[in-house]
């Protein structure tokens, strides 16, 4: 059983270092990435959350700059995440992110925000019910681009439009999300149902229970499902206070991440490792399965995008240290 390493799709911070803080210097970006490549992460999308415009010009140049000025983040990095500003903004979808910097998708925008990056945007999560939204997936797919439906109400219709025009990804499917929903009438049930749609899926007992996690990844098939952290600084450090995207977040004692005094989730403390240890130890899925889902599906995600652009998704001369290998052992391949 071989692999090239795992592959984060939406990692926003690690090792006490937030990919959001618009003073991050190519040292800080090795310390995570090293502590990444030490939980078996041989490749990855930073990832840039909601921000005013200029907010997000000065986080993606200094990461960019991080990226090109670092040991190994010309190797391990192969494009960049925008998770937001086009989402709902309504209590309940617009989780941590803040409301008032949101609008609706604006092709200018992006264009101005990858102007002169070494490395290009090739992720975008975005609600698609948002006006103009559908047109901006159009021209990303034409682009090379990957766009994921997130933080979104999109309906049934709205859902079947978005992956007519190229979308292919539900970015943390199952969160995002009010905890109250119509019982039919929802967009949870309009992504499950959407076969072209593969399942970002943060496997950590926080963001879902293993429960509902072994149900989406029964209907949707271990094939078209993902596993992404939504890591932010706070994962592989101690539980305490941090700054993420310039908001206080605590990593709390059983290791979920909270702003204070809220109730909703702000990322994760996941390692990638140990959401493939969770999905076996929660007989979700086979090892096999598990680690495909970390490794060969979502370099599969990105594959046309990968090609557009020339980037490497291989792991190259890479290798993980043997914190990975528990995952393996004691273990038969399915």
């Amino acid at each position: 059983m071989f692999s090239d390493g795992l592959f984060d799709l939406q990692v926003n911070g690690y090792a006490g270092v937030d990919f959001n803080d618009p003073a991050i210097r190519p040292g800080d970006l090795d310390i995570a990435l090293e502590a990444m490549l030490s939980h078996g992460v041989t490749g990855c999308l930073p990832t840039i959350i909601t921000a005013r415009p200029d907010e997000l010009r000065d986080r993606f140049r200094a990461l960019d700059a991080a990226v090109g000025g670092s040991r190994l983040g010309r190797r391990m990095v192969a494009g960049y995440h925008l998770e937001g500003p086009f989402l709902n903004p309504s209590p309940g979808y617009c989780g941590c992110h803040p409301a008032a910097a949101m609008g609706d998708p604006d092709i200018a925008l992006l264009t101005d925000l990858e102007a002169g990056l070494g490395r290009p945007i090739v992720l975008v999560t975005l609600a698609p019910e948002r006006p103009g939204a559908i047109a901006f997936v159009e021209e990303m797919t034409k682009r090379g681009k990957v766009t994921a439906i997130g933080h979104s109400a999109a309906d049934f219709e709205t859902v079947r439009r978005a992956a007519d025009c190229g979308t292919s990804l539900s970015t943390h499917l199952g969160n995002g999300l009010p905890h109250e929903l119509a019982k039919l009438e929802n967009t949870l049930l309009a992504q499950l149902a959407e076969r072209r749609l593969d399942a970002c899926l943060i496997a950590d007992g926080h963001h879902m229970s293993p429960q509902a996690l072994a149900a989406i990844v029964a209907l949707k098939g271990p094939g078209h499902s993902i596993l992404v952290t939504d890591a932010v600084v706070a994962a592989a450090a101690p539980a305490g206070t941090y700054r993420f995207a310039g908001m206080e977040v605590e990593r709390t004692a059983e290791g979920s991440v909270r702003q204070p005094g809220r109730a909703n989730l702000a990322g994760s403390a996941l390692c990638l490792d140990q959401a493939v240890r969770n999905v076996c130890a929660w007989n979700v899925a086979s090892t096999r399965d598990a680690i495909a889902m970390a490794s060969a599906n979502p370099r599969h995600a990105l594959a046309r995008p990968a090609g557009h652009y020339g980037l490497r998704l291989d792991a190259g001369r890479l290798r993980w240290n043997s914190a990975l290998e528990p995952i393996f052992e004691g273990w038969e391949a399915a």
